[in-house]
Order: structure tokens, then sequence, then C-alpha cells
């Protein structure tokens, strides 16, 4: 069974996050997700971070913290997502990849299709940013 390291940047900017829509072909494919990707051989969750970030949106992170680490079993492939909070970066965020971008409102998040593994970041972000609980 195929075990992947990711690391996750839940990007915060005021109020919002920022989502990135997964590719049709991809595992778990058109659902929303946290930016990032695999965590090469050698590379911590935050270099790899700041890696796929600048790759996928021409940003660069300049404060990030982590949030958690999420294992999840989807049957074919385990997934360690390791998720770091963005709260400063420089540059304008861009589909460098084409993929589909949005902001959301924090509130809005739990109305949202993320892979079942994103469940646990969008409760953590949620603790992080009052009165967005949506309760």
């Amino acid at each position: 069974m195929e075990r992947v390291r990711v690391a996750v940047g839940v990007i915060c900017q005021g109020r919002q996050l920022l989502l990135s829509k997964r590719r049709q072909d991809a595992h778990q494919g058109g659902l929303w997700e946290f930016p990032g990707g695999k965590i090469e051989s050698g590379e911590t969750a935050s270099t790899a971070l700041h890696r796929e970030l600048q790759e996928e949106l021409g940003i660069r992170v300049q404060r990030s913290e982590p949030l958690l680490e999420v294992r999840h079993d989807y049957g074919d492939r385990q997934v360690l997502l390791e998720a770091r909070w963005v709260s400063l970066f420089s540059g304008q965020v861009a589909a460098r990849e084409g993929q589909p971008l949005r902001w959301v409102a924090a509130t809005q998040l739990r109305e949202i299709d993320f892979p079942a593994a994103n469940r646990p970041i969008v409760e953590a972000a949620l603790k992080l940013l009052p009165g967005a609980s949506g309760r």
C-alpha cells in the first residue's frame, strides 16, 4: 500500500482561507483541499511547503507554524498530512498549474467538499479563527 507524506498549507488572509481544487484524474479528484504537496526525501514539512507553494501558487511563505498532523487510511493509500498555518506570505496568489483556486470565508469551510483527511484540518483552522466556528 502506498504511503504518502504531504505538506499542507492553511493559508490565512484576514478571515478567509485559500483552497485549491484537485485535478479530476488525481486521487480524491474534484474535491477542494488546502494547497501543498508531497514531501520529498530529506525535506522537512516546512521546506516542502515553501517549495510547493512557490511552484503551485507563486508565493513565498514568510511565516508559518505547525498546525497538526493527520494520518488517514483511504484503503488504497495511507497519507500523513503535516499541516502548517501560513499567516504571512509575499507575492500574488496565482494558479500556476491551472488549478481552480478560491478564497473561502472560514464560516463556509464546513460546507466545502474536502477529502476525508482534510476534515481535522478544517476543525483545527476554525479553532484558530475566533467566531468562525459557525456553531
